[in-house]
Parts: structure tokens; sequence; C-alpha cells
């Protein structure tokens, strides 16, 4: 959805499941840098296989400071958001280079507005633009991802931290994705 291209400077929020597809993605698309945005060491680990450069936890202060800093003040081309809250937004607007794009694939499930601050959108001039949704789907679509891990070019097995076997083990592992401990990036039920 931020349309990556070859070259550029990439920060995925969020480096859960979705985010960790991100890290792939914006790589097999050409990233040259790509920043990763968590603390789960799991996850951590896993981005860094995914070819995360580096790695930028929100618990260390705000993460466009942090982005900012080892830019050199510069910011990213792009922002793949997967992963935070409301608040978010701003974090992705203010590490956004000028004519950059962000990529919404995040569930904001709760509050009533996205913040987004004037000054670092530049004023509404700054072509900073946003896209969100969910990932298009189809059959074209999933023969060519599915390629990508036929290909070696893809290895979601990566992320699979729980394994089970058998139908009674799924109420299981959908409480494990709700309460989410930190060990896990993601169960899989075996059927068999």
């Amino acid at each position: 959805m931020a349309k990556v291209t070859f070259g550029e400077s990439v920060c995925v929020i969020g480096i859960g499941p979705v985010g960790l597809m991100c890290v792939r993605g914006a790589v097999l698309r050409g990233a040259s840098r790509v920043i990763g945005v968590g603390s789960r060491p799991i996850c951590v680990e896993v981005a860094r296989e995914y070819g995360a450069t580096d790695i930028v936890s929100y618990k260390d202060g705000p993460i466009a400071e942090q982005v900012l800093d080892m830019t050199d003040g510069d910011g990213v081309d792009r922002v793949l958001i997967a992963g935070g809250d409301v608040d978010t937004f701003a974090e992705a607007i203010r590490m956004l280079k000028p004519g950059g794009a962000i990529g919404n694939v995040n569930y904001l499930g709760s509050g009533d507005s996205v913040r987004i601050p004037r000054l670092e959108w530049g004023v509404g001039m700054g072509h900073k633009t946003i896209h969100g949704g969910l990932m298009p789907g189809g059959r074209l679509r999933m023969e060519r991802l599915a390629s990508l891990i036929v290909h070696g070019r893809v290895d979601p097995s990566l992320m699979i931290t729980h394994r089970f076997e058998g139908f009674d083990h799924v109420e299981e592992a959908v409480r494990l994705m709700k309460d989410k401990p930190q060990d896990l990036i993601k169960p899989v039920v075996f059927i068999g």
C-alpha cells in the first residue's frame, strides 16, 4: 500500500505476523533500509532474519525521534503501519520524508479520531500520502504469494512459534492469539 520501490528506506511499525511480512515484502521490493519497530525478542529476531536492517523499540521513547536520529534527521521514504493505536499515525507522519507514503494495514480498534500533526504533514502540502485498507485478495494474488513461498523467497515457517495437532487444539491456539504471550508470533494447528 505504500508502494515501496528500489533503494528506498522503510519503517515498519509493529513486527507481529503482519509486520514481519511487511518487512519481508519491503525487502523483496528492493528497500535499501528497513527499520522494524517492536520490542518482543522473538519478533525482533525474525524481523532481522526477514531483512530488517535496524530495530527500534517504542519502549525507548517516541519512535519518530529514534528514526529521525538514526537517519540524521532525514526520516524514511515509506512507513508501513502494522501495529499501534490512533496515535501511531502522528509518529508515522513525523518520520516520513516529504513526498513519502504511509501504508496502513493495522486495525485501529479504539478512539474517535486519528491525529495528524499539521506542521509535520507540511501543513497539508508536504506530499505525504496515506493509503489504508485490507490487502487485496483473489486467485492471481494468492498464486503469486504461494510462488514466493515455493521458490524460497519467503519462509513463513519462521513465524510459527506454537504447533498443535488436531481440531481439539483450535480453541487453545485462538486463546494464545488473544493473550499474546511474549514467546508468541503465530500458532498453527495441523489437521491431518
